[in-house]
């Protein structure tokens, strides 16, 4: 059996930074302390070559559980509905109307950093919240 393997989640995006402090309120992440040699992330850009300042962003999970989260400036914007999406998992263990009450909760928290609430599934037993961060990629609250 082959051992796991750490991976990251690269989000391609207009505003790096921007997002990545989005998703550290969304998630409960932080921002990882600059590169070696530079005493803020701001020294590290301005020491950048013009054309790669801002160019990507990183946040991670402070309990080093989760997976780091990338963001990567790119040129085009989001075209398609994305083929790979984050379900923020808040309602776990919960059923019917008190798991809704919780994924509503937690959509309110959210739409005052941003976040665009899409629409609410629920038949009755389960329940999703389909959204969009900053930037227009979705995910769910489930």
């Amino acid at each position: 059996m082959s051992a796991t393997r750490q991976f990251q989640v690269t989000f391609d995006c207009a505003e790096p930074e921007r997002l990545a402090r989005f998703w550290c309120e969304v998630l409960g992440y932080v921002i990882p302390p600059p590169p070696a040699g530079f005493a803020s992330w701001d020294d590290f850009q301005q020491a950048q070559p013009p054309e790669e300042r801002d160019s990507w962003f990183a946040c991670v999970d402070p309990s080093g559980v989760g997976p780091r989260l990338y963001f990567q400036r790119v040129p085009e914007g989001k075209a398609a509905k994305n083929r790979v999406h984050l379900d923020v998992r808040v309602g776990t263990g919960l059923v019917g109307e008190e798991r809704l009450a919780a994924l509503e909760a937690e959509c309110a928290r959210l739409v005052p950093l941003g976040a665009v609430h899409v629409r609410t599934l629920y038949d009755g037993t389960d329940s999703c919240i389909p959204m969009q961060d900053i930037e227009g990629n979705e995910f769910c609250i489930d």
